[in-house]
């Protein structure tokens, strides 16, 4: 990476790992009612999502999970489907990206948010390993946001994790 893309602290910032994808909706990618089939969103957010943590990586990575995919409103056959992702939050070798899905109108031009996802990754060597990660170095007031509930959002996974084991346990 060039030096004169990195902050003073060396990391690499959320903006570098933004990633936009555009596709057309198909009548395959349908169902009876015209609109978008759920698992094709979470196809394109997966895709979406994981050019965004490798340009952050810089190597193989995983989806580990998806967290609070909601769907707000329906993307019809014709709409153009724009998806938005960037890191969040990075750990030693796991990742968050936010993925913000729109429609668009092809002849207007409007724009509807439809879903939102988070997704975790895991950087991978060529041996399936574990890798550490570099250090993500939120900027923007926006950046810093993100950065921040992301935490939240990986602390409650983590408050979950061990709950489940406990209540397993006390079986």
């Amino acid at each position: 990476m060039p030096s004169d893309r990195l902050p003073r602290d060396g990391g690499v910032r959320p903006s570098e790992t933004r990633t936009e994808m555009t596709w057309i909706v198909m009548p395959g990618q349908t169902n009876a009612l015209g609109t978008v089939f759920g698992g094709q969103v979470m196809a394109w957010i997966d895709v979406c999502a994981a050019v965004s943590a490798q340009r952050f990586a810089r190597c193989t990575v995983v989806t580990a999970g998806m967290d609070s995919l909601n769907f707000r409103a329906p993307m019809r056959q014709g709409n153009i489907a724009v998806l938005r992702a960037s890191v969040n939050w990075a750990g030693h070798s796991s990742m968050e990206v936010g993925v913000r899905v729109e429609r668009e109108d092809a002849i207007t031009g409007e724009r509807t948010h439809t879903s939102s996802a988070y997704l975790t990754f895991v950087a991978l060597d060529s041996r399936g390993n574990k890798v550490r990660l570099p250090t993500l170095s939120p900027e923007t007031d926006e950046e810093i946001r993100r950065h921040h509930e992301a935490e939240m959002r990986r602390e409650a996974r983590l408050r979950h994790k061990e709950d489940v084991k406990n209540r397993r346990a006390a079986r």
